[in-house]
């Protein structure tokens, strides 16, 4: 089997919230995609819980492309305890922890149940399962513990 970055990583040394380059890969024309990992929580330590979770992702899906140029996806780990951010070009894990900031700040201050995009059963695989209290309850104790922009010494920005 091929080796996975992530599952090679010590997750027992990392330390939560952070930003965490996982690496850049060059296309065949020369395009760059560069892989994040975006880790909200301690991992083993807590998870959010699911519904919590994907309304998070979902909102996450509009602020970032709304603050910075070359979102591909976002996408939550099965884990979850954070998400891979995927983006075209490259992008310093202090810039991509700027904009995960700012749009957890949007989501505890700004956002209402009805910014909430794909809530409905034409536009969600699992439309029932979403909980903006609990996306900006876990908004808030990210914010409150700092995001840092080094995996395994905090560097909060």
């Amino acid at each position: 089997m091929a080796e996975v970055e992530s599952f090679q990583l010590d997750h027992t040394k990392v330390l939560a919230p952070y930003v965490r380059l996982i690496g850049s890969e060059s296309g065949p024309k020369g395009d760059i995609i560069t892989n994040f990992d975006v880790r909200l929580v301690q991992p083993n330590e807590q998870e959010i819980p699911t519904a919590g979770l994907h309304t998070i992702e979902h909102l996450m899906a509009s602020l970032i492309r709304d603050r910075i140029d070359g979102l591909i996806d976002f996408s939550p780990f099965g884990c979850r305890t954070g998400f891979h951010m995927i983006m075209w070009g490259e992008h310093t894990p202090e810039a991509i922890a700027k904009v995960i900031k700012s749009s957890l700040e949007a989501i505890v201050n700004v956002i209402e149940w009805t910014d909430v995009p794909g809530t409905t059963i034409e536009s969600c695989g699992n439309y029932r399962d979403h909980s903006l209290w609990t996306a900006k309850e876990w908004s808030k104790l990210i914010l409150e513990r700092g995001i840092s922009s080094d995996a395994f010494v905090r560097k909060v920005v």
